[in-house]
Parts: C-alpha cells; structure tokens; sequence
C-alpha cells in the first residue's frame, strides 16, 4: 500500500513538471486550466488524492498510523503542486498584461506641464518691476474695520462706496475690504517714511458682469517720502506701464477725484492694438484707461500720524484682472474665475 503511495507521489511530480516546463510556450490562460485540470484530477471529493482516505478503512489497526502519515504527506504535496501551477499562471499574466499595455515602438505619453493663472502672471511681473524700482511687497487682512478701509482713507460715511448695495458688510460692522487702500493704512502705522510699498490682493464689491465680479484683484502702490511730486508720480507710472505694455506708447493722465488723494488722476495708455488710431479695444478713443492715482491727500497723514508738513506721497493702482484681461486678450472677466483647463492651458 505504501508503494502505491509512492508511484502517486512521482507521479504527481512528474506530471507538475511537465506543465511548469511548458510555462514559456503557453499562454497564462492555459496554464491556469491546467492548474484547474489538476485540481479535478486530485484534489476533489472523488479525485486520486482525496480517495486515498479510503484505504484507511481496509488497513490493519497497526499500520492506520503509518499510513495515515504517508497519506497527509500526499495530500500537502498535491496541495502545494497545484500551488505552484497557479503561482506561475498568475505571473504569467502579469508579465502578459505589462506587455500589453506597453508598446515600446510608440513615443511616450507627454506629460503635460503646470501653469499659472493669467491673474498670478500678471501679479509677478508686475511685482517684478516695482520690486526692481525699490518697492517692498506689503499684504493685508481680507476682512476690515470700517475706519482702516473708508474712515482713515478720508472716506466720510455718507460716500456713496459705503452704502450696503456695494459693501459687503459683516454683523460686526467689519467689512469685506472694497480695495487694497487699506494695506497703506497698515504700512504707514507699521513703518516710518520713508516708504515704498506694493499692496496686491483680492478685494470684495456688490458688482457682476462681463467686466465686473463680486471678488476681483487690485495691487496698489504708495510712496511716501520728502520732496515727492506729482512728477515722480508720473515717471513711475510710465515706466511702469512701458514695461508692461511696450516702450513705445504715450501715457496721460485725466483730472480726477478719489478722497484719499488730492490732486487726483485717471492714468491712460495709448492703445497697443491700434497704437493710438482708435479700435474696438479702446473703443475708438485711441486710449485705454487703467487706473486712478493721486498725490496722497494731508488728512491721510494726519490718520496715521505722518507729518504732512514734512513729507509728501503719491499712491497709484489698478485692477489686475483687467490689467491680464487687456495684456492677454480676454474678452470676459468671467472666464479666469471659471477654472476651464481648456481657458488656462493657454498661459505659460
């Protein structure tokens, strides 16, 4: 009995042999019925290995043991060749698999690179110029106080900016901050003159459409310093906006009125689709407006305890989302709020 336990052993270790042997010629599929085959075959109710339990029965009492032994010995063989069979199908499949999905006579997949918002592009080289003209970058809370964004800005209550139809206001009376202004208010209480500071950040105002959002950007700049003119004003401003927009183009400025500054001025630059001639952009005036600026009005100084008598300033800013809408050619201020792979891909 135990020498037909045996010839089923070398058996079962030739017949596995076989199979692992033809591994490399079939394919993974095959294997694994092979490996399914040899479980039928063996290792079911009724296959060879699982009858063995039935020579028990006839054995003599003192070979039970013995044999017992011989047959659990067979029936973990059986188990681990039959292991070893679906062991070499599964890599079998996996190495099938990787080589389906990968071709390498086809280019690789282009990974496609990151890039900024037209709005943080227009901010950095904006930064990048007035930081190289001695500016210092100043940020600011988004939420104010209503003396930091209108009182200390010589904005008297009854200004039509603090109406509710066009703040939004808090219960606090804190309220979203209306323009980045109030950085100013910051920097001046925080450093003494003299001061040239960059203030960039979100602002908040009741207003939506094509070339409106209820949050858009602002960056601001103030210089604060003895013997500071409106002429310096100017110098500033067109540099700056010839290195933006092109050297070649005329700036002007227009009589205005903002409370916190005195003198005040729209600030315009000849158009650079048309170069002056008068086109849809400009809508035919030949000039695009983009900014307000002024000499910085006395009672600001006084908010902040700067002493008028001795030092003057200028402050100038503009809307950055319109400053990328104009350099990029976007014709709908909703669209860089609107997260489009397809809008943002465009910039680099």
């Amino acid at each position: 009995m135990l020498e037909k336990l045996e010839k089923l052993s070398s058996k079962l270790k030739d017949e596995v042999k076989v199979i692992l042997s033809e591994t490399k010629n079939i394919s993974a599929t095959k294997l694994k019925e092979k490996a399914e085959n040899f479980r039928l075959k063996y290792l079911v109710k009724k296959g060879e290995v699982t009858q063995l339990m039935s020579l028990l029965k006839d054995a003599a009492k003192e070979e039970k043991p013995k044999l017992g032994q011989a047959i659990n010995q067979i029936k973990k063989l059986a188990n681990d060749l039959h292991d070893s069979i679906l062991k070499s199908s599964t890599d079998k499949s996996n190495t099938e698999e990787m080589s389906a999905q990968i071709d390498t006579t086809l280019p690789g997949n282009q990974i496609k690179n990151g890039s900024f918002h037209p709005v943080t592009l227009m901010q950095r080289e904006m930064v990048t110029i007035l930081t190289a003209m001695g500016f210092t970058t100043f940020e600011g809370p988004e939420i104010e106080t209503e003396w930091y964004n209108f009182e200390a800005l010589n904005i008297p209550e009854e200004h039509p900016t603090r109406d509710m139809q066009d703040t939004f206001f808090e219960e606090s009376n804190n309220v979203l901050r209306t323009h980045t202004s109030g950085i100013q208010i910051h920097a001046m209480l925080k450093e003494e003159p003299p001061l040239r500071i960059i203030a960039p950040g979100a602002v908040y105002r009741q207003d939506s459409d094509a070339t409106h959002t209820p949050m858009f950007h602002q960056i601001e700049c103030l210089v604060v310093d003895e013997g500071i003119s409106f002429g310096d004003l100017k110098g500033v401003i067109d540099h700056f906006l010839k290195e933006i927009y092109g050297s070649s183009l005329k700036t002007r400025f227009r009589p205005s009125f903002f409370p916190f500054t005195e003198p005040s001025a729209e600030m315009d630059l000849q158009c650079f689709n048309c170069q002056g001639k008068g086109c849809s952009l400009c809508k035919k005036t030949g000039w695009i407006e983009i900014g307000g600026c002024g000499m910085v009005d006395p009672a600001v100084f006084e908010a902040v305890n700067v002493d008028a008598e001795k030092y003057t300033g200028f402050a100038f800013g503009m809307g950055l989302d319109r400053m990328a809408m104009l350099k990029y050619g976007i014709n709908d201020l909703r669209l860089t709020f609107e997260g489009d792979l397809r809008f943002l891909s465009q910039f680099e």
